[in-house]
């Protein structure tokens, strides 16, 4: 495990999106692991940056979503493909075609999650793998659970989870209170997993995530056993270390 310190959000969205733009360029038919939230936000908008600085070329680049609220049509303004959508894709040249979030609007839990499972195997390994950190330890919407949940599976979303999420909406109870992940299993074979932390609030739970024992109820405490993460995270994050 690689564990960066950046002076801020800024500092780690630079050295995040370097990591990227070399896996970009040294294979540009890559499989990128993506994440939404406001951790990422600053690393794709440098991302931007380099395509239209002519340094980046993401036409043969394939990315794979960790996941989506189930019930959202992908116009919803937030809806995890809306949010990929605004802040990334639509200001690159990747095809839209080669991009893959789980179908919030597919009733069939069962089904979607063995598709999507089925679309993550099918591009023979993800490259880097893009990770935000909840405050509650959760990776994806892996919540703490009594088991690592290993595939895309259909996840109950934690109270925790939906009051952090609800200033995104203009009601609570517009939070969705399901959603579509990835697991753990997934998860964790990609390559390279890059951890992104920003913020005093999380600097407890990073220190438990990297520091403590590996526990399901501490979902991230899993990425100690990978072979090769890299952990970006600001000052405040690692103000417990």
């Amino acid at each position: 495990m690689k564990l960066y310190k950046a002076k801020d959000y800024e500092d780690m969205s630079r050295k995040a999106a370097n990591i990227i733009s070399a896996q970009v360029t040294l294979k540009p038919d890559s499989v990128l692991g993506l994440a939404t939230g406001s951790t990422p936000i600053g690393t794709y908008k440098r991302l931007i940056e380099g395509y239209r600085n002519g340094d980046l070329d993401f036409s043969q680049v394939k990315s794979v979503n960790l996941d989506e609220y189930r019930g959202l049509t992908r116009d919803n303004d937030q809806s995890y493909y809306y949010f990929m959508y605004n802040n990334l894709f639509k200001d690159i040249n990747i095809d839209l075609n080669n991009t893959n979030i789980p179908d919030g609007t597919e009733p069939d839990s069962e089904k979607e999650c063995a598709r999507y499972e089925a679309v993550v195997e099918s591009m023979g390994g993800v490259d880097i793998q893009v990770l935000g950190l909840g405050h509650n330890g959760h990776i994806g919407f892996n919540e703490p659970a009594d088991e690592f949940p290993k595939t895309t599976h259909c996840v109950d979303l934690t109270e925790s989870t939906i009051e952090a999420n609800k200033r995104f909406f203009a009601d609570v109870n517009d939070v969705p209170r399901q959603a579509y992940t990835m697991g753990i299993k997934t998860i964790m074979s990609a390559k390279t997993i890059l951890l992104l932390v920003s913020g005093a609030d999380k600097a407890q739970i990073l220190h438990d995530c990297l520091c403590g024992p590996i526990v399901p109820q501490v979902p991230a405490s899993i990425l100690q056993l990978h072979g090769d993460v890299i952990v970006i995270a600001d000052e405040a994050a690692m103000s417990k270390f």
